[in-house]
């Protein structure tokens, strides 16, 4: 793992590169799709126990159907971009446009809808922001966002996110009218299993017509109701509280557990 002091830096890798980068626009297929489709969604019934959500029904009653959408959620580890693309291509049935930083080094998967930016300064960073506005045009697409803008550790408080998605949002609402903005929470815990869980809580969508925000207020705004829905999914897992989640996926119980509960159901003492 390396130093546990250096695992979390507060400067993104391109403006820690400092150099000029190739912008990499997303290039889908249905082809493509279809195998980002099975290997994204085979690694997380591999590695996790179970996929669950709940509140994904208030992006078809808090909304009309032609109005584009961001899905802004924290970014506290590696897995974060596999679930925003099971959560677009699986729940919602829709191809996700992602922001990565260092796609550059993993060009290919592009073909599932990811897009480059480079963060080594605001200029450079400005055709990943048009793109992403561009891409909005098309509500086959949802624009999957991680607007803290870089890793921060599990649970961080308090969540500070960058002005880029509301310059997004606000661009967005310009051109097409209005944009839906919906929160997601996400968070990775072992329950019964020796697994961990996947556990996604969407959150109520705000609406940004087309007036002009004050951005840094309207950031710190979008921050604290995203803030206040991971608090809240928290404290219902601390608590036991899982009521009206859905499943995506759940693994069968390996071997050694199929036997443990059947022991257990025939009485065994010790068990």
């Amino acid at each position: 793992m390396g130093n546990l002091e250096e695992l979390y830096s507060a400067v993104p890798p391109t403006k820690m590169r400092d150099r000029e980068e190739k912008f990499w626009s997303a290039e889908t297929t249905p082809f493509w799709l279809w195998v980002a489709d099975r290997y994204f969604y085979g690694m997380l019934e591999k590695r996790f126990h179970g996929f669950y959500y709940k509140g994904a029904e208030k992006f078809y009653l808090q909304k009309a159907p032609e109005t584009p959408v961001i899905l802004y959620a924290p970014h506290h580890n590696w897995w974060d971009g596999m679930v925003g693309y099971n959560i677009c291509n699986r729940i919602f049935k829709k191809e996700i446009r992602l922001m990565i930083e260092e796609l550059n080094r993993f060009p290919l998967i592009r073909r599932g809808g990811a897009f480059s930016v480079n963060k080594k300064s605001p200029q450079a960073s400005m055709p990943a922001l048009k793109y992403a506005v561009d891409s909005m045009g098309d509500t086959n697409n949802i624009l999957y966002i991680f607007p803290e803008g870089i890793i921060k550790p599990p649970n961080h408080r308090p969540l500070e996110l960058q002005t880029g998605m509301t310059y997004i949002a606000e661009k967005a609402a310009k051109k097409y009218g209005k944009v839906a903005i919906m929160p997601v929470a996400v968070n990775y815990c072992f329950l019964r299993d020796n697994r961990p869980e996947v556990l996604v809580e969407f959150g109520d969508i705000i609406e940004l017509n087309d007036d002009k925000p004050n951005r840094k207020e309207y950031t710190n705004y979008l921050g604290k109701i995203l803030e206040n829905l991971c608090d809240k999914q928290l404290d219902d897992i601390h608590n036991g509280r899982f009521k009206g989640y859905e499943m995506l996926f759940e693994s069968k119980l390996r071997w050694y557990r199929r036997i443990e509960q059947w022991l257990k159901r025939n009485g065994f003492r010790g068990i």
